[in-house]
């Protein structure tokens, strides 16, 4: 059976905010140093997916940037723009309609753009794993993280105590993300994943699960469905999505389905969520420092600091980030990185686009 990419690249990664902006994203941007996040997420599907049978799923505002940056990677009519952000169920949908109407059935690997991994050729190795089982069993499959501390900031996979064949647990629920107490305890149990928002599975099969779980979202791709390959295919698209319920898949099918499994990864996994987790791509300077940019720094510990056009200088800090754009400065506490986002609503309603 053949096996197609799924590529999520529709997101605006506010809490990389001043440097992810809606037009120029995270899942844009190098953050590696190495390449663009989304090229680092294609160029690991090689050896597991044919060049030819990646698809990028993005958002209308991001289209031309995102066929600029794939280019001579991605086909361009594989480049599928959203009309509207409708969450991670429409978009995933859309690609399953898509692949099964016009390529035939097959596995889809839907993945996250913006995320980094350290070893690459064990993360081929879990996906080929994930792929064999989901072509076996006909089930939803995910790749569940290795905890490596009691995270907070991410959502945990219950799986039963045994593996299946030596690869796959059976998932008894999924967890948001839960308070310090309850992640200590998940870590201790050996029963929890962290959730990495990885997913394998045929195409028919996904559908069915929007048909029997999301009937409302599913009579929506059905009318997408019977336009493909029709004169009024981008008409349809355009007219239908913007109706279509917002959910997540998580939400929606993955924590509702009778039949989902999880295979263990552990291949040095970071969602690069936020800027604290640049600690996971960099190595810090003597003084607990990761730094980018011109910077001269006195008295200052355990910071993250990125200067994009100027010289940044500090004294006395300890445990902040320092974000420096064109346009903009940012300042915050290092244990309140999640919080970023805030600032940008908080733009939003003061009505400052020009910062978003």
């Amino acid at each position: 059976m053949k096996t197609y990419g799924v590529i999520l690249a529709g997101g605006g990664g506010t809490r990389f905010w001043p440097l992810s902006r809606k037009e120029l994203p995270k899942q844009l941007l190098n953050l590696t140093g190495k390449d663009l996040m989304v090229n680092e997420t294609i160029d690991r599907l090689e050896g597991n997916v044919e060049k030819d049978d990646i698809f990028v799923v993005t958002n209308h505002t991001q289209a031309e940037l995102m066929l600029q940056a794939t280019s001579g990677r991605v086909r361009a009519d594989h480049v599928l723009a959203e009309p509207a952000a409708r969450n991670t169920a429409a978009c995933i949908g859309y690609a399953a309609m898509e692949i099964l109407l016009k390529y035939g059935d097959g596995i889809m690997c839907v993945l996250p753009s913006d995320h980094y991994i350290k070893k690459t050729d064990v993360y081929k190795k879990v996906l080929a794993d994930a792929i064999q089982v989901a072509e076996k069993t006909d089930a939803l499959v995910t790749i569940g993280i290795q905890p490596t501390f009691p995270s907070t900031g991410y959502g945990y996979i219950c799986h039963e105590e045994n593996k299946t064949d030596n690869l796959y647990f059976g998932v008894r629920h999924f967890v948001e993300k839960p308070n310090l107490q309850k992640a200590k305890e998940y870590l201790l149990s050996g029963e929890y994943l962290w959730n990495s928002g990885m997913f394998i599975w045929k195409a028919s099969t996904i559908l069915h699960y929007f048909e029997t779980l999301l009937p409302d979202i599913y009579s929506c791709l059905q009318k997408i469905g019977a336009a493909m390959n029709t004169e009024k295919e981008k008409e349809v698209i355009q007219e239908t999505y913007s109706v279509i319920p917002k959910i997540s898949i998580d939400y929606g099918i993955m924590e509702r389905a009778d039949k989902v499994l999880v295979l263990e990864g552990d291949f040095g996994w970071s969602d690069v969520g936020s800027w604290d987790a640049l600690e996971a791509l960099y190595d810090k300077d003597e003084h607990g420092n990761i730094t980018y940019g011109e910077q001269v720094h006195i008295d200052t510990h355990d910071c993250i600091i990125y200067a994009k056009s100027k010289l940044v200088t500090t004294i006395g800090l300890e445990n902040v980030i320092v974000v420096e754009t064109e346009d903009a400065v940012l300042v915050c506490d290092k244990n309140r990185a999640q919080e970023v986002k805030k600032i940008v609503d908080v733009l939003q309603d003061s009505d400052k686009p020009q910062y978003l």
